[in-house]
């Protein structure tokens, strides 16, 4: 998911200690997903309960957020609303490619094959409204604040920074970058030791910082040439052209000035190329919100998590106790975290 130009820009890593006091607008659908893909078995089989419904999200937004909160970091979700109508061929793809991986998955399990099934696993995972509905109804008794953005909510998020209601927008992707925010922070919900991919090396994954402004003063280009940047590379919302990569589409846009000569010098195009810079340059975002941290109720993250989901009551209500030991008995509201 997202657009692949991560190698063109520079982070800035950074211990998680340093965003104390900062407020995060996360992407709720990338977590989400990140959850769902790590949070796993051996075999690749999500965390259950004892009715078969996936909990591995919710394990993730209790024990991981809370570490957050721990270091005094403000986080606010920002679910995605109604996409573009040119992301339909996107969402079709990325269905395809799950139930593809999905039937993966289910043979190597039945060959015994123990990597191979985790890593057909991670690309199978999928959000459904019951995971959404169970990650909000979570959040809420947590006395986490989240958002429904009346489109993609990373350009929501990107707005908020924007406005200075929040100092980040949380994602692995690099979309919001597109949408125009300022900073960007990655790995934020999965820090700590981490399995590289189909090899038996674990790398350490620390926060990483890509500043806007920065990145495009060491480029030497505007937003509107990173966006077209990605139209060339391929976004949520296109194909990339053949045979071009970040760098090269990188040279493109800087030889020929924007993505219209770049297309026309390539002889190849973008359907609804226009149409789709101006959605990155101009989404549909809202400013009717409010950023409010409450008091966690201890008794409803319970009954929900234990009592409906077989979660352990004495690992949950020591989350509970962290979590209230930070966030208080008053209500924290926008305005005292800055």
């Amino acid at each position: 998911m997202g657009v692949d130009i991560g190698e063109l820009l520079q982070k800035e890593e950074t211990d998680i200690s340093k965003l104390s006091n900062k407020i995060v607008a996360i992407d709720a659908y990338n977590t989400l997903y990140q959850f769902l893909s790590i949070i796993r078995q051996r075999d690749g089989t999500p965390l259950q309960d004892s009715k078969g419904r996936t909990t591995s999200h919710l394990s993730g937004i209790l024990y991981r957020t809370t570490n957050l909160i721990e270091e005094d970091i403000k986080p606010v979700f920002v679910f995605d609303g109604i996409p573009p109508d040119f992301k339909v061929k996107t969402l079709e793809k990325r269905k395809q490619s799950r139930e593809t991986a999905n039937q993966k998955w289910n043979e190597a399990k039945e060959k015994g094959l123990t990597e191979e099934a985790y890593k057909y696993a991670q690309g199978s995972a999928r959000i459904d409204t019951q995971i959404l509905e169970d990650a909000k109804y979570l959040l809420d008794s947590m006395g986490i604040p989240y958002i429904q953005s009346p489109s993609e909510g990373e350009a929501q998020a990107a707005h908020m920074v924007q406005n200075g209601n929040a100092d980040f927008v949380g994602s692995q992707d690099y979309d919001a970058l597109l949408f125009g925010a300022p900073r960007v922070i990655r790995n934020l919900t999965i820090t700590g030791k981490r399995k590289l991919p189909g090899k038996n090396i674990y790398i350490d994954l620390k926060p990483e910082i890509i500043d806007m402004d920065k990145n495009l003063t060491y480029l030497e280009i505007t937003r509107s040439d990173l966006i077209d940047i990605a139209l060339c590379v391929g976004t949520d919302y296109n194909k990339g052209l053949e045979n071009i990569g970040p760098k090269k589409a990188f040279k493109l846009i800087k030889n020929h000035g924007d993505i219209n000569s770049a297309l026309d010098k390539t002889g190849q195009s973008i359907e609804n190329v226009n149409k789709i810079k101006e959605f990155f340059m101009h989404p549909e975002v809202t400013d009717n919100y409010q950023l409010k941290w409450n008091k966690p109720d201890k008794d409803r993250i319970i009954q929900f998590l234990c009592e409906e989901h077989d979660f352990s009551v004495e690992r949950v209500t020591k989350a509970c106790e962290r979590l209230e030991s930070k966030l208080g008995s008053q209500q924290k509201t926008l305005d005292q975290w800055f």
